[in-house]
């Protein structure tokens, strides 16, 4: 009887059920008895009131839209909500005893929240669902604890014991599994040990103060192996059976504490920290929880584990206040740390499976790429070599006359280009000379009246007769490429020795690096290695030739990482280079080096681009996030497989608000795209 009920007022109509479910799940108390009249009035809405939109599923907002800072960098908004280090311990150098919270004050974890901890522990014991399940069995442990004891203060011993008791695994196991956890993911919080050691060298009275189930015993032994020693004593509140959060615990530390002291409480809640504290007759300094400060700015459309683990190391690192960073360096940590760290990830294991003898990252996106893959797998066969669309035009000519004409004339039509200024791009300028002597004829060879002079600009109306003019001297333009060819031949060959695969690891988005690499060292220069393009995205569908690359893509002649028209399709949807999509991930894989423009006796190199010290700043913070991360999950091979979608997460939040936070971060730089 109880499951048809259910059936009929919560399962039957699919609004009806998303509604309740949303609003029951995780309740208790009132908020279940809430939960139920809410559903009874769905029912009574839907069959009286004939409110039949119950019916239908509520949309779903496809991005997540955040208002990002635009005028300052996230550390420097989150460095003036408190004061610095110094002014920090100068303010509690002035009482008599200073009382410390541990989480979120002294102690990091490298997590959104603390209870994702708690999927790492179902994973080692091979249990779904554990972290749900052990919020629940704590939850009932401090009902259980109230009902006998008239508090809710319960200890890890009691958590476990009901835990086995539900599920059948060991309490002994778990318990040590969970210390074993928490004592090898927490870290000191810099901005707090600065503090502390600044304190203990003045020989100040120091406690620690915290609302724990953890025994005193094991956050005895974190606090020392973080470097928190020399505090006179440790108050738990679950072996005192009361806590900081209703003001008990303070009340008996003052108890204990001469009656004259001046008291201090630090810690970042602000109920348990500030509120509490003066409540007792002590002061207290709030100091804000940064995932709090952050939650404003990052992206929460991730999958759990990677989403949770990426956000806390955002936070940790740019809220906890020793340092202000610069825009750039947190474009590079924010939004560039996980994509690439994901990406290299990525190739790894792609390379790995297909046994590649070789990497090459190809100029100048690799250059992060490289330096980021070395540092993560340095025993691996890896190359940085120089490749650029220029040089590749110009060596692909003899093979694609069009993609040839279409780079040099079609892509530059009405830009103000003089034809000199085009025929000197294509390194054809022995051909100016020829103009004024060309009488442009159409294909039926009718005279088309147009004359091409060298300060002539290239428009629409004239480019057809500079396509003519080319093709007419085509077998002169590929004969001048001839030293350039045979120099990237004798170039790859030697890259290339002792190879039979290599992948080539570009940033995309034909693809055209990469393929028309593995066309030269192939087909034209019949080098015996097979080259595979690893690219970070497709073209998408605001490009004029969406599908360029599919064949390469299903042949596996070519692989995309964020998105392609087999997987991510959302993301190949809303990746839109007309609004500079494209600009905003190259900006992220910039490089202080010089484009390079192609092959010869010696390389050629061209300029570099503005914004140097931009361009490191954002290679630091990359660099920066990435070792982070690696120090954390080092243990955690599976927690470097980030996904595409998850490595995409981060920019998606970036792009909302009509791209305004992308679009101040592009004005730092004037990128040449698609050069090198």
């Amino acid at each position: 009887m109880g499951m048809k009920l259910y059936n009929l007022l919560v399962n039957k109509h699919a609004g009806i059920r998303h509604r309740y479910h949303k609003m029951h799940d995780g309740a208790h108390g009132a908020g279940k008895i809430a939960s139920w009249l809410y559903l009874l009035w769905m029912n009574f809405c839907y069959y009286v009131l004939f409110c039949r939109f119950l019916d239908q599923l509520p949309a779903v907002e496809t991005y997540e839209e955040k208002v990002l800072l635009t005028k300052q960098s996230e550390s420097a908004y989150g460095a003036g909500l408190h004061p610095d280090v110094k002014e920090f311990t100068e303010k509690l150098l002035g009482y008599d005893v200073i009382s410390f919270d541990i989480f979120d004050t002294l102690i990091f974890r490298p997590f959104t929240e603390p209870t994702d901890v708690f999927y790492f522990i179902g994973e080692r014991l091979g249990q779904l669902d554990f972290k749900r399940i052990r919020m629940e069995q704590e939850f009932l442990s401090r009902q259980d604890c109230h009902k006998k004891n008239g508090h809710y203060e319960v200890t890890l011993e009691e958590i476990w014991n009901r835990i086995e008791r539900e599920t059948g695994i060991s309490a002994k196991e778990g318990m040590e599994l969970e210390k074993e956890l928490e004592l090898s993911f927490c870290y000191a919080n810099p901005f707090m040990k600065q503090v502390f050691d600044g304190l203990i060298r003045r020989e100040k009275h120091i406690i620690i103060t915290s609302d724990m189930y953890l025994p005193s015993e094991m956050l005895r032994t974190l606090l020392d192996q973080n470097g928190f020693s020399g505090y006179k004593k440790l108050y738990v509140s679950c072996e005192y059976g009361i806590n900081k959060a209703k003001g008990d615990l303070f009340s008996l530390v003052k108890k204990e504490l001469p009656q004259e002291a001046s008291v201090i409480h630090v810690g970042d809640n602000e109920n348990s920290d500030v509120k509490m504290p003066k409540k007792a007759g002590f002061d207290s300094l709030w100091y804000p929880n940064v995932n709090k400060m952050a939650l404003s700015y990052r992206p929460y459309d991730m999958s759990p584990v990677i989403g949770g683990a990426y956000r806390g190391i955002v936070d940790n690192h740019l809220y906890q206040g020793t340092q202000v960073y610069s825009m750039e360096y947190e474009y590079g940590f924010i939004y560039g740390g996980l994509f690439v760290l994901g990406y290299c990830q990525f190739v790894h294991e792609y390379c790995r499976e297909h046994q590649m003898d070789k990497i090459l990252f190809l100029a100048r996106d690799g250059d992060i790429l490289k330096q980021v893959y070395d540092r993560l797998f340095p025993e691996e066969n890896t190359a940085y070599v120089y490749w650029s669309r220029a040089a590749a035009t110009k060596l692909m000519a003899p093979y694609n006359r069009y993609d040839y004409i279409r780079r040099y004339i079609s892509h530059k039509v009405n830009q103000e280009i003089p034809i000199k200024k085009i025929l000197q791009s294509m390194e054809q300028e022995f051909l100016i000379p020829e103009l004024a002597a060309y009488t442009d004829r159409d294909e039926s060879g009718k005279g088309t009246g147009i004359s091409l002079t060298e300060e002539a600009l290239l428009t629409d109306r004239n480019a057809p007769a500079v396509k003519r003019f080319i093709l007419a001297h085509y077998d002169e333009v590929i004969a001048s490429y001839q030293k350039q060819d045979a120099a990237a031949k004798e170039y790859c060959a030697k890259e290339l020795a002792g190879c039979r695969r290599a992948a080539a690891v570009d940033i995309g988005w034909a693809g055209s690096g990469a393929i028309s690499l593995a066309w030269l060292v192939e087909r034209a220069w019949k080098l015996p290695c097979e080259i595979v393009g690893i690219i970070a995205g497709t073209n998408t569908v605001h490009n004029a030739e969406p599908d360029a690359s599919e064949a390469f893509l299903q042949s596996g002649k070519l692989v995309s990482y964020l998105f392609s028209m087999a997987h991510n399709r959302d993301l190949m949807k809303k990746h839109d280079l007309n609004k500079d999509y494209n600009v905003f991930w190259e900006l992220l894989l910039s490089s202080p080096t010089r484009q390079f423009l192609g092959f010869g006796e010696e390389l050629r190199f061209g300029k570099l681009d503005a914004n140097q010290d931009g361009i490191r700043e954002v290679q630091r913070g990359i660099l920066d996030f990435v070792e982070e991360y690696r120090r954390h999950f080092e243990n955690y091979p599976w927690m470097f497989r980030i996904s595409g979608r998850d490595a995409y997460a981060p920019m998606l939040l970036a792009a909302g608000k009509n791209e305004k936070y992308l679009k101040m971060m592009e004005q730092k730089f004037a990128l040449e795209i698609g050069v090198s």
